[in-house]
């Protein structure tokens, strides 16, 4: 066991290795090569991953201390990797996807010159490593470095094409997104070390975070979960630090997709749900975790219906999504969050990878009105496509229904209103889908006869993880069916109950009002959500099978294409203020005050060297005559000394 566990540091040193051979060879290693290396130390990763996982299901789990990494006085921080229920399972999610998507970027970025192909999966090798970081830290300060470097590694990879202007702003307006909610993280991190002398999760001795809660006020505790939930908000996209992500689309799409699917904004999920009994301890955190959440998948899904460009829509499906994660932490469904994490990571890379297939069919043209008519020319991409909209529509057997209905049910115990709010975005979500489905597969051709002309499925090197991830979104559901099947227990829900032990215990004396829902009632609440998915599907099939959206939106649908001019609020507010400071900061304080001090002083020594340089005449008469003064002025102030 032992030795089988100490291998963790592996897993994030493979990507470690493929970073530093590609970023350094880059220019002279041939793209083949670079992408088997960037490709296969991912998957290396991933094969150490799966014997970890073998281990802990056996019931095996380990704190792996590599050195002592900060050790000053009483506070000690060593770099130990955990290797649980919880991080298992997130590196299985971030290498399996992770692999699949460097093995689509192959074919997709093909086109790139060598160097720049090699920059490329340096890039991704190093965002992998850092999400491993950060789901492996045993403390809160090395998660904390592994979520600064999948920022910066977000930063590189949007504003990956860099001579383009508009996406070194996507770029910045992420990574200075990001900084905002980072702040709030680092802020709980001290306020932990000054309240418990320790950011360690948990130790054998009862001296870790989670051991020691107990010694934390109830202010303490909710600062401290509100700051933490700051940091997730900016990772993980959710209102008001979300409008960074849909900008992310100017990344490659492979790039889009991993960012959207199995690593970035998934951090912030991670984090609350490592720090469980934290947030159970906090019910008025929580609340604001699930208000926030729910806000964000229905403000989020209202935008992506009027949406055109096809990554637009998949990233506000996205944010939206995210916020059904939110909502299912807050109220107390952590399982079914990390769940909904594990089946969002299969259907939404899915549709990225399926909207990249498109995107390379049409010769790089994302506008879903210029589509139309490709499921006879790429069936593969068709079919794939297909499955990940009905997996994220919430359609049983697949994959969405089980792990949305899961966080749905846990939000009718805990008020109902969360139950019909949810409903309404899984409505929507249903709805917009199939939107970008049907007006970009079905119909008739409408981009150009040059377009019509080339367009072909996608290389195997594309097709295969589209494939794989269509498997997984039709079956990934079935580790976590729920008890009124009668089909044996909830798997995940056993896996992960060591890591939610605490908190299931601590819930039932902070919530002891919420009750079990019986059968009846969770059959009735399947029935109403698959029920309003269908209504949507089919409200989505009558108006743009034959008819697609072309036009411009107007009326209340441009304030939904303008994503409710939100991006105009924060510069108008925000971002206008600021650079108006910062030029009069510049044009003033900084030009007519410091540079004039800073100047003066330096003219100020210049002069006074120029007149002090005449006093050095060479006449000797004249140094006598100093002496003699200067002899002069000692007498007079010992004179005055002795008075």
């Amino acid at each position: 066991m032992n030795n089988v566990l100490q291998l963790v540091w592996l897993v994030p040193f493979f990507p470690l290795v493929g970073f530093l051979i590609n970023g350094l060879l880059r220019k002279q290693l041939p793209k083949s090569l670079i992408s088997i290396i960037g490709s296969g130390m991912v998957l290396a990763s991933f094969i150490v991953s799966v014997l970890l996982f073998m281990e802990v299901k056996n019931g095996n789990t380990q704190v792996v201390n590599l050195f002592d990494f900060i050790n000053s006085g009483t506070l000690s921080i060593p770099f130990a990797f955990q290797i649980d229920q919880l991080s298992s399972l997130f590196l299985l999610i971030i290498t399996g996807v992770g692999f699949l998507i460097h093995l689509y970027s192959a074919a997709y970025m093909h086109e790139e010159r060598s160097e720049h192909f090699g920059r490329y999966f340096c890039y991704l090798n190093l965002f992998v490593f850092s999400m491993l970081l950060l789901v492996l830290g045993a403390n809160y300060v090395i998660m904390f470095i592994g979520w600064e470097g999948v920022g910066l590694c977000s930063y590189l990879l949007i504003g990956y094409w860099f001579k383009n202007t508009e996406y070194n702003n996507a770029a910045k307006k992420a990574f200075i997104m990001n900084r905002i909610g980072d702040l709030g993280f680092l802020i709980a991190i001290f306020w932990l070390i000054a309240k418990l002398g320790t950011v360690t999760y948990t130790t054998p001795e009862g001296s870790g975070v989670f051991d020691l809660y107990n010694k934390l006020t109830r202010t303490d505790i909710i600062g401290i979960t509100l700051l933490l939930f700051v940091g997730a908000t900016g990772k993980s996209a959710q209102i008001p630090l979300y409008t960074w992500l849909p900008d992310a689309m100017a990344g490659p799409t492979p790039v889009s997709a991993l960012i959207h699917a199995a690593t970035m904004v998934t951090a912030g999920i991670y984090m609350i749900a490592r720090s469980n009994i934290l947030y159970t301890m906090a019910p008025e955190t929580q609340s604001v975790v699930a208000a926030i959440g729910l806000a964000t998948a229905l403000f989020a899904a209202t935008i992506a219906i009027k949406q055109n460009d096809i990554k637009k829509v998949l990233a506000y499906s996205t944010v939206s999504q995210l916020g059904y994660m939110f909502l299912g932490l807050g109220v107390g469904a952590y399982t079914g969050a990390v769940f909904h994490v594990m089946t969002h990571a299969f259907f939404k890379a899915l549709l990225f990878l399926g909207a990249g297939s498109v995107i390379h069919a049409m010769h790089h043209e994302q506008d879903i009105r210029k589509m139309g008519g490709l499921a006879k020319h790429l069936k593969i991409t068709h079919a794939t496509f297909l499955i990940g909209c009905i997996a994220i529509a919430g359609i049983p057997p697949f994959s969405g229904f089980f792990s949305k209905d899961e966080i749905l049910a846990a939000a009718y115990e805990k008020d109902h209103l969360y139950y019909y709010l949810g409903v309404a975005g899984a409505m929507i979500t249903a709805f917009y889908m199939f939107r970008l489905y049907f007006t970009t597969f079905w119909g008739s051709f409408r981009g150009t006869e040059e377009q019509k002309h080339h367009l072909h499925e996608s290389p195997a090197a594309m097709t295969i993880p589209l494939i794989v991830l269509a498997i997984l979104s039709m079956i990934g559901g079935f580790v976590g069916l729920p008890e009124v099947f009668n089909m044996g227990e909830h798997k995940l829900e056993h896996f992960l109950a060591p890591i939610f032990e605490a908190s299931t215990k601590a819930k039932e004396l902070v919530h002891p009002e919420v009750a079990t829902l019986d059968h009846g009632t969770e059959i009735m609440l399947m029935s109403i959500s698959v029920g309003v998915a269908v209504i949507a599907i089919l409200i989505a099939w009558a108006r743009y099978i034959k008819k697609p959206e072309l036009n411009e939106p107007a009326g209340f649908g441009k304030v939904l294409a303008d994503k409710w001019y939100i991006d105009e609020l924060y510069n108008f507010i925000i971002v206008k203020p600021l650079n108006g400071l910062a030029k009069f900061m510049n044009s003033f304080v900084e030009k007519r005050f410091i540079d004039w001090l800073v100047n003066g002083v330096g003219r100020t020594v210049n002069y006074t060297s120029r007149q002090v340089r005449l006093v050095q005449s060479g006449l000797v008469g004249n140094y006598v005559l100093l002496m003699v003064l200067g002899m002069l002025a000692l007498f007079v102030v010992k004179f005055f000394l002795k008075k």
